[in-house]
């Protein structure tokens, strides 16, 4: 479904990714795990099309995306859900959702998102004309996710869901993640929690300092005696 062939990416004339090559078959989740600062947010925003690579290619469904601007990616199926939420705070639940449904064609795809969404996240449905700032963290990260599946996307990039949550609020939305596998959707993990990341997916890469230095099974990772040490405190 999706490659980075040699991907490297720079921020204001600063190289983050070196040479960065990775793959995801349909219907799999795939992790990348590497400390604070390695390079993994920059992987997803280089494949949304927010940062353009200064060399390599990206494809998605054997079209090539890594000079197409974010809008027609997002239009190919690819949601992206940023680091920390981004969610629109003085708007209400429902509204945050109708933003995210904005590829979509007719009231009755609509509303079809909708019932899909609330049907994952009844939480939501409850809380629809509450003001979205008011949510707790959880219900926020839960509010970003539904907010990308609104335009029933074919791959979803998920950067840091579990940032700053409770334990017990981790096991649910690991829990929904695999739901949301379990309902087809192919989706490219980026998590510090590489414990818990490594535990729901297929495979997975070791992303340090701007390159990918381990790649595998995930089951094969979590007995690798570098992560075990590095990421898994072991």
């Amino acid at each position: 479904m999706l490659v980075l062939e040699e991907v490297s990416a720079a921020y204001d004339g600063v190289q983050v990714l070196h040479e960065v090559s990775l793959y995801l078959e349909h219907g799999e989740i795939v992790c990348v795990i590497g400390a604070n600062g390695a390079g993994k947010t920059t992987i997803l925003r280089t494949i949304s099309g927010m940062l353009v690579p200064i060399t390599g290619r990206i494809w998605f469904e054997n079209a090539r995306i890594d000079r197409l601007p974010p809008h027609m990616i997002a239009r190919l199926g690819i949601a992206h859900v940023p680091e920390g939420r981004r969610i629109f705070d003085q708007l209400t639940v429902e509204e945050n959702l109708r933003m995210g449904a904005f590829l979509l064609q007719s009231p009755r795809q609509v509303k079809e998102a909708f019932d899909q969404v609330y049907q994952i996240f009844p939480i939501l449905a409850q809380r629809r004309n509450q003001r979205a700032g008011t949510l707790s963290g959880g219900e926020q990260q839960m509010l970003a996710i539904a907010r990308g599946l609104m335009s029933n996307p074919k791959l979803l990039l998920l950067d840091e869901p579990s940032l700053g949550l409770a334990p017990k609020v981790i096991d649910m939305l690991f829990e929904v993640i695999l739901t949301l596998n379990g309902l087809g959707k192919t989706i490219l993990l980026v998590e510090q929690n590489a414990s818990r990341a490594l535990e729901i997916a297929h495979r997975a890469y070791v992303l340090e300092v701007g390159r990918i230095t381990l790649s595998g099974p995930a089951k094969e990772l979590q007995e690798n005696e570098h992560v075990r040490r590095a990421y898994l405190g072991m």
